[in-house]
């Protein structure tokens, strides 16, 4: 075990697309953990959009994280060093060690993971917060209907595409909206009955042709044009999850015209529709226990496909960070840290 690890430090708030400006690469002893305690040798990292609300000093959900703090995400990582019953040396966890090679975190706050059921990777997409967000989102929020239509941008990320693989398992069509044909081909394999590419000329008409009856369920990860062009589509007494807006995240996105509030009300009202935003955190005491039942299984049977790119080395973490926001990635972001 090396004597020192290195961590990312938010150094400036990001205007716009972070850069290596915004933070401090800072090298510090790896600690020695106290009672209750377990030190982490992290071997992959997560990107997630939210991250980059983080960066930013805005009221939100959570709190922002401090200039001089260090970046947050999930992690899979090896206990080297531990002070708790509740893990061992050499077990591979999923927490919350941050963009950094090392951490200490709370024993008890850990999950034990068994690399030889699924890939460990798993625990920070399909089986972690991504794919419970769209566990949760879909179900509690959107409750599709078998013969309903299901539509959901950012389709190919780790959220979407677990979101439309629900939608199928629950009867439901699944429409999915990425950006790209390789992204619309990658849409096809898992299973969507239409793929759309919000780069074409016509979104609207290849919605309207996509789902010539309406949308029942849009499930929200983008905002911006997407947004405008499902609006007008969606049924009577529809549903509407808001996981994100990962268009306007850079702040650089173009704002929707002038009066458009006015028009979602109008539609909310004159169509019954239910737009909820949610955290998926608010629903973990009663849905994630049979998240992990339900969506390990749907893994194992091929029910559930999902796509991972791996990116490698600690010092990649900030460009695949923006690559992911720009929409480059092809499902979840996982940076490999160690081995």
């Amino acid at each position: 075990m090396t004597e020192t690890y290195r961590s990312y430090r938010l150094a400036a708030r990001p205007q716009g697309a972070p850069t290596a400006d915004d933070f401090d690469i800072v090298s510090k002893p790896i600690p020695t953990p106290r009672e209750g305690q377990a030190v982490l040798r992290t071997l992959y990292l997560s990107l997630d959009p939210y991250m980059r609300g983080r960066m930013d000093d805005a009221k939100s959900y959570a709190p922002p994280v401090e200039i001089g703090g260090l970046m947050v995400g999930a992690t899979v990582s090896e206990v080297v060093a531990t002070e708790s019953d509740a893990v061992a040396v050499g077990d591979v966890v999923l927490g919350y060690g941050g963009w950094a090679e090392y951490s200490v975190e709370d024993a008890a706050g850990l999950r034990v993971l068994n690399p030889d059921e699924v890939p460990m990777t798993t625990a920070l997409g399909v089986l972690g917060m991504p794919g419970f967000t769209a566990y949760a989102g879909l179900l509690a929020i959107g409750k599709p209907q078998e013969g309903e239509t299901v539509a959901v941008a950012a389709a190919t990320g780790p959220v979407g595409s677990a979101v439309g693989q629900i939608a199928k398992i629950k009867g439901a069509k699944a429409i999915g909206i990425a950006g790209g044909e390789k992204k619309v081909a990658l849409l096809k394999e898992f299973g969507f009955d239409e793929a759309l590419d919000h780069r074409g000329d016509d979104l609207r008409g290849a919605l309207k042709a996509a789902a010539p009856d309406g949308i029942d369920v849009y499930f929200e990860n983008v905002g911006g044009p997407v947004w405008q062009a499902v609006l007008p589509r969606l049924n009577l007494y529809g549903r509407v999850p808001v996981c994100g807006m990962v268009a306007n995240y850079n702040g650089t996105a173009e704002f929707a015209p002038a009066g458009s509030m006015e028009k979602v009300m109008r539609m909310s009202l004159t169509k019954s529709l239910t737009i909820r935003g949610f955290i998926q955190s608010e629903f973990v005491e009663a849905m994630h226990d049979d998240f992990l039942r339900d969506m390990t299984a749907w893994v194992k049977s091929g029910d559930v496909k999902y796509q991972e790119e791996v990116i490698d080395g600690f010092d990649n973490v900030l460009d695949a960070f923006n690559a992911m926001l720009e929409g480059k990635n092809f499902g979840k972001t996982v940076v490999k840290i160690g081995e």
